[in-house]
């Protein structure tokens, strides 16, 4: 990192402390991959651009493995990824009151992040919680037999963080 801080030298050493730990070869995609993920929060262009390079793969193989897997993001995620179930369960059970609340209180899109980087929102398949429905989760965390009460609490907590 240079005297001033700056992304690009720490993304450099990030990416070649990657590079000396894994062997050039087209089986470590996917681990770089998610080493990539955890440490940015999402799989930048440029480094997809390093990472197609070292392993000498196609970026439109690395842009397929990155879009074919829901664990990557193209973009940055907020510090409160909140996804919304659309399996069949909470779909019946009224998820679409849920959604809407959270579409007009964080006013973004899915797919999208506030501009303070607080919060993303994303729709998700099933989440393995049917009985539950209709369920968000946060971070991970799921919030079952989800209302719109329930969601404007979680909300109002993350806000305080």
């Amino acid at each position: 990192m240079c005297e001033c801080g700056c992304e690009e030298n720490r993304k450099d050493k990030f990416i070649e402390e990657l590079f000396l730990e894994y062997q050039p070869i087209k089986d470590n995609l996917i681990q770089m991959l998610n080493e990539i993920q955890e440490h940015y929060g999402y799989v930048p262009m440029d480094v997809q651009k390093e990472l197609s390079e070292f392993l000498s793969i196609p970026m439109a193989e690395i842009y397929g493995v990155v879009t074919f897997y829901s664990r990557f993001s193209l973009k940055p995620k907020g510090k409160y990824n909140i996804s919304v179930c659309l399996g069949t369960a909470c779909f019946v059970k009224k998820k679409k009151k849920i959604m809407d609340r959270l579409l007009e209180r964080l006013k973004i899109n899915p797919g999208e992040t506030t501009e303070d980087g607080m919060f993303s929102i994303e729709e998700t398949r099933c989440v393995g919680a049917c009985g539950l429905a209709p369920v968000f989760t946060v971070n991970g965390e799921v919030y079952g037999k989800a209302t719109v009460q329930k969601l404007d609490q979680v909300l109002d907590e993350l806000m305080k963080s």
